[in-house]
């Protein structure tokens, strides 16, 4: 997973991570770019990933999360997130994006055109309740400290709705 010094600890248990699209390019300011990352999501769960808590913003994700092989999981949400999204930039002729993808990839990934995620996902292994509610109101606040809504539950793609009893848009499980 990636050249980063950063280790999930044990891959079992919950881990906070940071997906960062390459050099911090807006990608997920449409509906259909963040279908994606809901779609692979989604899958996952099926396959037995755990959601704790999560916000996607235009650039970015936080998530914590945890399965039998999280960082397998990580790699299978980023190979394929990376593939569909560049699939739909492609399609829909997003050539802006498409060239800052291709021009800040690293020299290593020589086996593609273009490279969508930054290596590495910086995963924190949560080691108590503490940690974890620590965690969860850094993620739900994250758009309340952009200034994108005034309460964490109005931001659209974030688990802070289920936090608040409301529906959200991905299965999130809040007992750990």
């Amino acid at each position: 997973m990636g050249r980063s010094r950063y280790r999930f600890i044990h891959p079992d248990q919950p881990h906070f991570m940071t997906l960062t699209v390459l050099h911090w390019i807006p990608v997920f300011t449409r509906p259909a770019t963040v279908e994606i990352l809901f779609e692979s999501l989604r899958f996952l769960v099926n396959e037995g990933l755990t959601i704790h808590a999560y916000v996607i913003l235009e650039n970015h994700l936080h998530l914590i999360a945890q399965s039998q092989q999280l960082d397998r999981d990580i790699y299978r949400l980023k190979s394929y997130t990376a593939r569909e999204l560049i699939r739909l930039l492609e399609a829909n002729r997003i050539n802006t994006i498409l060239d800052q993808l291709a021009f800040y990839k690293k020299a290593h990934k020589s086996d593609r055109a273009y490279q969508f995620w930054q290596e590495g996902v910086h995963p924190e292994w949560i080691q108590s309740e503490e940690m974890m509610r620590q965690k969860i109101e850094y993620i739900h606040l994250n758009p309340v400290k952009r200034g994108y809504v005034e309460q964490a539950e109005h931001w659209r793609y974030s688990s802070a709705r289920d936090y608040a009893g409301q529906a959200g848009l991905l299965p999130v499980t809040r007992r750990w």
